[in-house]
């Protein structure tokens, strides 16, 4: 229910009558009070018969150290079921959980995003039989706010507090209030489940979510990123090979150094001392920490731990040097370029787009829930005949759901086939008349 200011239309107001929404009451502790970090195996055998005792799905959440540590480890693993409360589990400590996929058995795990915590928890031996994703049940439902906080405080009227979300949670101890918020993200998520599981079955989407919530599940692992020394921001402002060299140079020393420290590449040295290298290519170390971007005391301090990548970059051959533009990927070029390079192409995706753009209204989903981008774009590339069939082979090579391409499989053929008419009537008028 939106709340109107004081004095505004009332027709404003999409729900209806101008009746304020009851505050949202804060949610300070789990009902059971916050229970002790488990950091032994002794500790964890009494959780795995208590959570086996139990019943019902499974509540699951992890805290990790993003901008702290090197990669992406779970540091705190918390689980909550009917009839065994909550657990928190120290996965720093006790770094394989796997005793407990015979106590959860085939129960479903209840994440909130959880394409963000499987790969943690695979790491530390744990492998659901079955999910639920309240994110995504509520992107599916069409929600415009998909956070936890904010599904909580729509669905149950409860406010999650989240300052700790960007915590290091490596720290040891924990503090206290950390371990709330910890506790407090698996505190009500089963109840949530519940209540977003009924909405979908009368939304007509349990089907379309059980479909997305195994295709997370069982997602594989992404593939390395290629030339991931690229992504280094600002980068794109180096438009010469021997400063993209160093660029590269300097952000491989940096990955290892990073590494070697379990720290954050960031915290190692910063993306703009590596780019502001980059653009002056100083010729020495006095010239290196003359830049600004190197003055600060701890930067200043490990230049010459820094200065012999940049050393190495500056005496490359040209021929080892990197190219402008990174590899290339098997994809279309940019639509931009479509209306040249192939023209009924981009009378296909301009087509789709419209088929894409009716079929979420209609369907209150999501653009790219609806279907992946790539590809939509994929498909109107490629697309050199078939019809319907071919496009729901193409869609299902692509990963597509089976209920996606029912959903727009046939539209799609439609639009093609539009687009195909106006290329031809197109060309048929650019060509001269016969005399």
């Amino acid at each position: 229910m939106t709340t109107m200011p004081e004095g505004a239309d009332a027709t404003a107001n999409v729900e209806g009558d101008a009746a304020e929404a009851p505050a949202a009451t804060p949610l300070r502790e789990p009902a059971g009070g916050v229970p002790d970090v488990i950091t032994t195996p002794e500790g964890l055998a009494r959780m795995a018969a208590d959570f086996a005792a139990g019943s019902g799905p499974i509540a699951a959440d992890a805290e990790r150290a993003s901008g702290f540590r090197y990669g992406q480890a779970t540091y705190l693993a918390q689980f909550k079921r009917a009839g065994a409360g909550i657990a928190l589990v120290d996965t720093d400590a006790l770094p394989d959980l796997s005793i407990l996929n015979e106590a959860f058995g085939d129960a479903e795990w209840v994440f909130h995003a959880a394409s963000q915590d499987l790969p943690g928890m695979r790491d530390l031996g744990l492998v659901p039989a079955s999910v639920f994703d309240t994110e995504l049940a509520a992107r599916l439902l069409g929600w415009p706010k998909v956070g936890l906080a904010a599904v909580v405080e729509r669905e149950l009227g409860l406010a999650l507090a989240k300052e700790h979300s960007a915590q290091d949670w490596s720290t040891r101890p924990l503090p206290h209030s950390w371990l709330v918020y910890a506790a407090l993200d698996v505190e009500v998520l089963l109840e949530l489940r519940d209540a977003l599981h009924g909405h979908l079955v009368e939304a007509g989407k349990l089907a379309w979510a059980t479909e997305e919530f195994e295709a997370v599940r069982t997602a594989p692992p992404p593939e390395p990123r290629v030339d991931p020394w690229r992504r280094t921001s600002g980068s794109h402002q180096i438009r010469d090979q021997r400063g993209l060299a160093i660029v590269k140079s300097l952000w491989e020393a940096r990955d290892k150094e990073a590494q070697r420290r379990d720290t954050s590449p960031g915290r190692v040295l910063r993306d703009a001392a590596i780019v502001a290298a980059a653009q002056a290519r100083p010729s020495s170390l006095e010239a290196l920490v003359q830049i600004r971007e190197w003055q600060s005391k701890g930067t200043r301090r490990r230049a010459p731990f820094w200065y012999p990548a940049i050393e190495a970059a500056m005496s490359l051959p040209e021929r080892q040097l990197p190219p402008k533009r990174g590899p290339r990927g098997d994809g279309p070029p940019q639509p931009r370029v479509w209306k040249d390079k192939r023209p009924e192409a981009a009378l296909r995706l301009a087509e789709a787009r419209d088929v894409v753009t009716t079929l979420t209204e209609r369907h209150d989903v999501p653009a790219e829930n609806l279907l992946q981008p790539d590809a939509l774009r994929r498909c109107c590339w490629e697309y050199r005949g078939g019809g319907e069939q071919w496009i729901r082979s193409f869609l299902a090579g692509r990963g597509a759901r089976s209920w996606q391409i029912d959903l727009i499989a046939a539209d799609l053929a439609e639009a093609f086939a539009r687009a195909h008419a106006a290329h031809e009537s197109h060309q048929a008028s650019a060509e001269p008349a016969e005399d």
